[in-house]
């Protein structure tokens, strides 16, 4: 059974980021609900928004010049750090 929950909506990091944040969002709500909580793991279908909307924020530090040195990105596929 789904409990419901409310999100933040957030804005981005960088203004122009904002659509893809919403967009990705939406998505990925979609799919937990839909998929992952019925124990679907098939397909991930937020990945190419994902890589857009992170290409956009990493843009936007850029040029933000907001200090990131030694932050590790997490994203689709990637493993998380040994503890």
């Amino acid at each position: 059974m789904f409990y419901g929950y409310s999100v933040l909506k957030m804005n981005s990091v960088g203004e122009g980021c904002t659509d893809l944040k919403r967009e990705y969002d939406q998505c990925f709500n979609r799919w937990f609900a839909e998929k992952f909580l019925k124990e679907d793991r098939s397909g991930d279908p937020c990945t190419e928004i994902f890589k857009k909307y992170q290409h956009c924020v990493q843009k936007a530090i850029k040029e933000k010049n907001i200090p990131i040195d030694g932050v590790e990105f997490m994203g689709p596929n990637k493993e998380k750090p040994d503890s």
